[in-house]
C-alpha cells in the first residue's frame, strides 16, 4: 500500500511521497480500462477525465456518482455529464451512471489491464482531485494505492457491484424530472455596470404585481441536425445568425472585430407588437428577471421591433446565453470568428436540455426611480418553456379577468 497526498502548504508532499494526481496519472498510463465509483465529480474533472482517456486511448470508461440522485444535481455538473456521457456511448467507450436507492460517499478507483485489474485507490479524493479548481485547492484530502492482488480484485469486485442495475442507472435513462436540478449561478453579469441583483423575495413581489397582456418572444434557432447538414455551407448557415441569440455569428460590422459571442439581437414579431400594451420605441422601463437581476431596457429600431438593455447591448446575452453556459450546456466563445465549427451557436437541443425556448416579458403595476430622477414602470423578465409560457398566459388572464369582480366586491363592501 501507497499514501496518496494532496499537496498544499503548509503540508507539501516530501521526498518519495506521491501525490493522488500523480498516482492517478501514472496508474492510467498503464491502463486500457477505468472504473470509477465517487461521491461527488466536477464539470472541469469530467471534461479533464475525457480528453484523458483519449488521449491515452483508453478503451473503456465507467464512472458511477453516488450522492447527486438523493441531493439534488448541479445543473452545470449533471448537464456536462449527460454530454460526456452522450459522446462515451456514441463511442462504445463507456458510460456515466448514477446510485439510486441510497447515497453512495466512497472513493474507489480501479485501473484494468486486458480484463484484469492491477492497481486500485480507496481514500478521501473524489473525482474533482484530477483538475483542481478554487472550490477544492484548498481542501486536504488523502487516499491509498494497492496493487496487491486480492485487494485490488476485492475493490474492482465492489464497484462492480455497485454498477449493477439493482443499485445504478445509466445517467441518461434517469428521466430528468426524478432529478433534483440546482441551478447554478450565472456570473456572466456579475459586476458589469449597469446591472444589479434583487431578493428572490422582490422577484415574486414584481410577478404578483403584472398587469396586462403578456408578450413572448420564441428564440429562433437551428437543431443539431441543421447545423450538421449546413456546418459547411456558409450562405445556409447565415440564416440562423440574422437576428435572435445566434446574431454573434453574423458577420462582423467592422473588419478589424469579430462580434462579442454574448451579443444578441432580440426581434419581436408584428404579431407580438400589435398587441395592446405593447412598450412604446425608446421608452425606458425597469426589468427584473426571473433569477433576480435588474436593469433598464427598451424597445427601439424600425417599427419597434427590437427588444434589448439599455446602455449596453451585451447585456441581454450575457443574461440570456450565462444562463445556458452555467448549466454547462454551452461554453463562452472568445472569438466567433475562429468558431468555424459554430460550437457556441445555441441549438434547439441546447434549450430543450435547459428547459426554456422564450423569452417571456410583462407589465407590473410597480413605479422606480432611475439615476436620473425619472420614474419609470417596471416588468418582468422570465425565460420559460413553451408549457409555462402558456401558463403564465393563462394565469394572467384568469387574474385580469378577475379583477373587475373583485372591484365590483370591494365596492359593494364598501
Amino acid at each position: 500500500m501507497q499514501i496518496l497526498y494532496s499537496d498544499m502548504a503548509p503540508l507539501r508532499v516530501k521526498a518519495g511521497q506521491k501525490t493522488f494526481l500523480a498516482g492517478f496519472e501514472e496508474a492510467a498510463r498503464d491502463a486500457d480500462r477505468l472504473d470509477i465509483a465517487v461521491g461527488y465529480v466536477s464539470k472541469a474533472a469530467l471534461l479533464e477525465l475525457d480528453e484523458l482517456v483519449h488521449k491515452l486511448n483508453i478503451r473503456n470508461v465507467r464512472v458511477n456518482m453516488g450522492m447527486y440522485l438523493l441531493e439534488g444535481f448541479p445543473e452545470g455538473t449533471y448537464h456536462t455529464a449527460m454530454d460526456v456521457n452522450r459522446r462515451w456511448q456514441k463511442e462504445g467507450i463507456g458510460s456515466i451512471m448514477l446510485v439510486r436507492p441510497f447515497k453512495y460517499h466512497g472513493k474507489l478507483y480501479a485501473f484494468y489491464k486486458d480484463g484484469t485489474p492491477f492497481c486500485a485507490f480507496i481514500g478521501s479524493h473524489n473525482l474533482g482531485a484530477i483538475k483542481l479548481e478554487a472550490s477544492n485547492r484548498r481542501q486536504y484530502e488523502i487516499s491509498a494505492e494497492t496493487r496487491d492482488p486480492d485487494e485490488v480484485q476485492e475493490i474492482a469486485a465492489f464497484i462492480n457491484d455497485l454498477a449493477s442495475s439493482r443499485c445504478s442507472l445509466n445517467i441518461a435513462a434517469i428521466d430528468i424530472h426524478n432529478i433534483n436540478l440546482i441551478r447554478e449561478t450565472n456570473t456572466s453579469l456579475s459586476g458589469i455596470e449597469l446591472v444589479s441583483e434583487v431578493p428572490d423575495k422582490s422577484v415574486e413581489l414584481y410577478q404578483r404585481h403584472r398587469i396586462g397582456g403578456i408578450f413572448r418572444l420564441p428564440l429562433k434557432v437551428p437543431t443539431e441536425a441543421d447545423l450538421e447538414h449546413d456546418r459547411t455551407h456558409e450562405d445556409k448557415i447565415a440564416k440562423y445568425t440574422k437576428s435572435n441569440i445566434n446574431v454573434c455569428y453574423a458577420a462582423p460590422r467592422s473588419a478589424r472585430k469579430n462580434r462579442s459571442w454574448y451579443e444578441t439581437q432580440l426581434t419581436v414579431s408584428v404579431e407580438v407588437r400589435r398587441q395592446p400594451g405593447y412598450p412604446e420605441k425608446n421608452h425606458p422601463f425597469f426589468v427584473v428577471t426571473d433569477d433576480g437581476y435588474w436593469f433598464k431596457a427598451h424597445t427601439t429600431s424600425d417599427n419597434n421591433k427590437q427588444f434589448s438593455a439599455v446602455g449596453d447591448e451585451l447585456i441581454m446575452g450575457r443574461w440570456l446565453k450565462g444562463r445556458l453556459a452555467a448549466a454547462g450546456l454551452v461554453q463562452p466563445v472568445n472569438d466567433t470568428g475562429a468558431d468555424t465549427e459554430r460550437r457556441g451557436m445555441i441549438t434547439r437541443e441546447m434549450l430543450n436540455a435547459y428547459g426554456a425556448d422564450s423569452l417571456v416579458f410583462s407589465k407590473t403595476d410597480q413605479m422606480a426611480m432611475d439615476e436620473d430622477g425619472q420614474e419609470l414602470p417596471v416588468w418582468t423578465l422570465s425565460f420559460l418553456s413553451t408549457k409555462e409560457a402558456d401558463d403564465a398566459e393563462e394565469a394572467q388572464r384568469v387574474k385580469e379577468n378577475a379583477a373587475p369582480y373583485a372591484t365590483a366586491q370591494e365596492d359593494d363592501n364598501a
